[in-house]
């Protein structure tokens, strides 16, 4: 591993460290080098014009092949973590044959997909039917948009209530303009819930009118709406 590499413009180079590594950081895409290595050649893999420069100079610097990691076709991202792993160091876990391992971690920003799955802190996991723009999502009366439907039937058939207190609790505290720390176990019961909507003037069954973004028209019936923490 190194970061002399034959035939390699120094811009090639910016994003690798002493070592020849790249930084945590570093935005990179297809085809960069993330980790340079060179590998030496054979006899017979050199050239004549190679084999007469080391023969006349005693050229060295040929004698080597680019073998670098790159980042492969259509990847890319920010370089999140690298750990390089030692034989030398006591590293076991390396397999026969190998002295040292690089590992480099990309994280892509991608925008979110119909068929892409989302969850929130109850295990209330749900995969996106739909994406529609947001003039045509339900709103509240005073015409702000929800940003997600979620179906109620995810409700009784994992039996989490816990989303529908957070929801409650969420919306509450953002009227109030607090934080609220509910640990697993022993955070808020249904009473601290319920005391702290009324304090935010909030319905005590967390329910408002919704409006058809489409249509104008309230829906039938009155619609949980509260802030939740989704992944």
């Amino acid at each position: 591993i190194t970061r002399d590499i034959p035939n390699v413009s120094e811009n090639a180079l910016k994003n690798l460290d002493d070592r020849g590594i790249v930084y945590v950081g570093a935005e990179v895409k297809d085809g960069d080098i993330l980790v340079g290595k060179v590998t030496p050649k054979g006899v017979t893999e050199l050239t004549a014009e190679e084999r007469l420069l080391h023969a006349i100079f005693g050229e060295k610097a040929r004698e080597v092949r680019d073998t670098s990691l790159r980042v492969p076709h259509g990847a890319g991202g920010i370089v999140l973590d690298v750990k390089v792993f030692n034989r030398e160091e006591g590293d076991d876990s390396l397999s026969p044959g190998v002295n040292q391992l690089v590992r480099v971690y990309i994280v892509q920003k991608r925008k979110i997909h119909v068929g892409d799955k989302m969850c929130g802190r109850h295990g209330n996991k749900g995969v996106i039917s739909k994406i529609v723009p947001e003039e045509d999502m339900p709103y509240l009366p005073d015409g702000r948009p929800i940003d997600i439907m979620l179906n109620p039937l995810g409700v009784p058939s994992r039996m989490n209530i816990g989303q529908v207190l957070e929801l409650h609790l969420g919306m509450a505290a953002k009227y109030l303009g607090i934080h609220v720390a509910s640990p697993v176990f022993d955070g808020a019961n249904d009473e601290d819930v319920w005391s702290t909507i009324e304090e935010a003037g909030m319905a005590r069954d967390g329910k408002t009118v919704l409006y058809d973004g489409r249509t104008g028209e309230p829906f039938d019936n009155r619609i949980s709406v509260g802030v939740m923490y989704m992944l």
